[in-house]
């Protein structure tokens, strides 16, 4: 990335399911990115427990002996849910309070495949973003296609004019954890001058 400015990222937030998902393509890239992650002396932030992509992808952070922090609601701990956390565990009590702490500790995001609770995480930390709330980067890693339509139809928004292009640059996609780092690395935010008022 010769020439371009390089922001210093220590913790990155991820989004993923509590399943593995029918691919097993995707239990493949979770173990990868949290290679990746290691390898670059990045630590983990996530929503804690053990299950599917979640569980894989901080299980490979800690076998790299970086730190893990798992954000999670109390009522997921009760009768051991989800597993137990590798790492530090912090309980908090909603949903919306974990949202809060994830943007405040972390970096930057990155969304891996899951279900509403992926894509409701990863929009809001994309909206807050859009208000300037917070200026980090967020992306997607599109492991087989998964996100082309999600991607799709935001590009489709923007042409009907919901979204703005500038803000359309907000959300970030590539096929590898290393591209997809990068590219958070390199990210510059813009902020719109109207939704920025509205903070």
């Amino acid at each position: 990335m010769e020439g371009v400015s390089v922001r210093k990222i220590k913790k990155i937030c991820v989004f993923c399911g509590a399943n593995s998902g029918k691919d097993v393509a995707f239990v493949n890239a979770a173990f990868h990115l949290g290679e990746v992650l290691g390898k670059r002396k990045i630590d983990l932030v996530y929503g804690g427990g053990k299950l599917g992509l979640m569980g894989c992808v901080s299980t490979a952070v800690a076998q790299h002996e970086r730190q893990v922090l798992g954000i999670i609601p109390s009522a997921f701990t009760i009768n051991n849910l989800v597993g137990e956390t590798c790492g530090k565990e912090i309980k908090v009590a909603t949903m919306q309070e974990r949202l809060v702490m994830m943007m405040e500790v972390s970096d930057a995001f990155i969304a891996l495949p899951g279900g509403f609770g992926t894509l409701e995480e990863l929009f809001q930390m994309i909206s807050w973003a859009q208000l300037s709330i917070h200026n980090k980067p967020i992306g997607v890693l599109n492991i087989n296609g998964f996100f082309n339509g999600l991607l799709s139809f935001v590009d489709h928004a923007v042409k009907q004019e919901f979204i703005t292009p500038r803000a359309r640059k907000i959300l970030i996609s590539a096929t590898t954890a290393d591209e997809l780092v990068d590219k958070l690395q390199a990210f510059r935010f813009e902020p719109d001058p109207a939704l920025s008022k509205l903070k």
